[in-house]
């Protein structure tokens, strides 16, 4: 069988490229139109191999059976595991970049461990109206399938997480679909379900039922996130090129217990916690200015907050003139190049209160 890798957890890059130690942020929104354009590559690439990007169009409902055992299985291709799956298994396979091998040995498993998709409902395309899914139909393709699954599997998501799901968060809505080959021996059923994904769209695992854990799109500290075309993509060695460097994960739940802050709250109380954070990461309060990079982390939305995530990264990475992220190599903590070069410091800054020049004809700046 198949299954779609939709946007799902977006990493969440940041602002960089000021030689200064006030850090500079990035709102949420705005670092998620900043991964728009990989998210977007994502989908075209994707559409041959069955991969699309997740969307969260409503419409109306196939029917779909959380609580029963599912439409019987029509002993076609697609193996035992996927045939009787049912809302709360936990499905796991070898995963292979040949299609025609990946996914072949799909398996229950026990959700405490690695897997790789929750199932939340079964969907069968068999009752639905009309001739498109009869028998003796063709194959609906990578395009059909992914409106399948915006129509109908955030939905069944939605209920069967208890309206606690985070658009926003770690875990995205994926559809699993049968091979055309099981499509052809009359398989017509479907799952729904969940998956985490990285921002390129492979699909990572993960341990815990998601409704018993922390949505947040977090990443340990550490961690350093890929680059291509001066975007931000998946996990990768940070001796490996990539966009920045995850340095902490700050709980906003420990300071705002109550309702959900401001984002210019987030920011006050972020601010001074990402920066020590980053003076101990680095080893000094000068090595952020020393290097060239720039301190910055993301905002949680309304959203998230309803949904009970609570945690956010702190970050360092270098942005570009032109909006992107520079490629830095190796991690913050040592040496480091950028676009292949090493960071050259800026000058010292003076001591006491610098006063600008003012321009030609300009009133005098008064004193103290």
């Amino acid at each position: 069988m198949s299954s779609d890798q939709p946007n799902g957890a977006e990493p969440q890059p940041g602002n960089a490229g000021q030689p200064t130690k006030a850090p500079r942020t990035m709102s949420a929104t705005t670092t998620r139109r900043a991964l728009a354009a990989v998210a977007i590559g994502a989908v075209v690439a994707a559409i041959a191999t069955f991969a699309i990007a997740g969307g969260f169009d409503r419409s109306e409902n196939l029917p779909t059976h959380s609580g029963d055992p599912g439409p019987q299985a029509t002993a076609s291709v697609e193996g035992e595991a996927f045939a009787s799956a049912i809302a709360g298994d936990c499905l796991d396979w070898t995963p292979s970049n040949d299609p025609k091998e990946d996914r072949k040995d799909v398996a229950k498993v026990d959700c405490a461990e690695e897997h790789r998709f929750e199932v939340a409902a079964p969907l069968d395309l068999s009752v639905y109206p009309g001739a498109e899914f009869g028998p003796g139909s063709r194959y609906p393709g990578a395009l059909r399938f992914a409106e399948l699954r915006d129509e109908h599997c955030v939905p069944a998501v939605e209920t069967y997480l208890g309206a606690r799901f985070d658009p926003y968060g770690k875990f995205s809505v994926g559809l699993m679909f049968p091979s055309e080959a099981g499509w052809t021996a009359g398989e017509r059923t479907l799952r729904c379900g969940l998956q985490f994904s990285g921002t390129a769209g492979t699909l990572l695992p993960f341990s815990g039922r998601v409704a018993e854990q922390d949505q947040s799109n977090v990443w340990d500290p550490g961690t350093c996130i890929g680059i291509n075309q001066n975007v931000p993509t998946d996990p990768v060695d940070c001796v490996q090129p990539h966009a920045y460097e995850v340095i902490s994960v700050v709980d906003l739940g420990t300071q705002f217990p109550g309702s959900m802050p401001s984002v210019e709250d987030q920011d006050k109380y972020l601010e001074g916690v990402c920066t020590q954070a980053s003076n101990e990461f680095l080893g000094s309060a000068d090595a952020l200015r020393n290097k060239t990079l720039t301190l910055f982390w993301d905002n949680l939305e309304l959203d998230s907050w309803l949904a009970g995530s609570r945690r956010i990264n702190c970050s360092v990475g270098k942005e570009t003139d032109t909006g992107g992220f520079s490629t830095i190599t190796g991690s913050a903590k040592g040496d480091i190049l950028i676009n292949g070069a090493a960071p050259v410091p800026p000058p010292p800054t003076p001591e006491g209160r610098s006063m600008p020049t003012p321009l030609p004809g300009a009133a005098p700046v008064p004193g103290p």
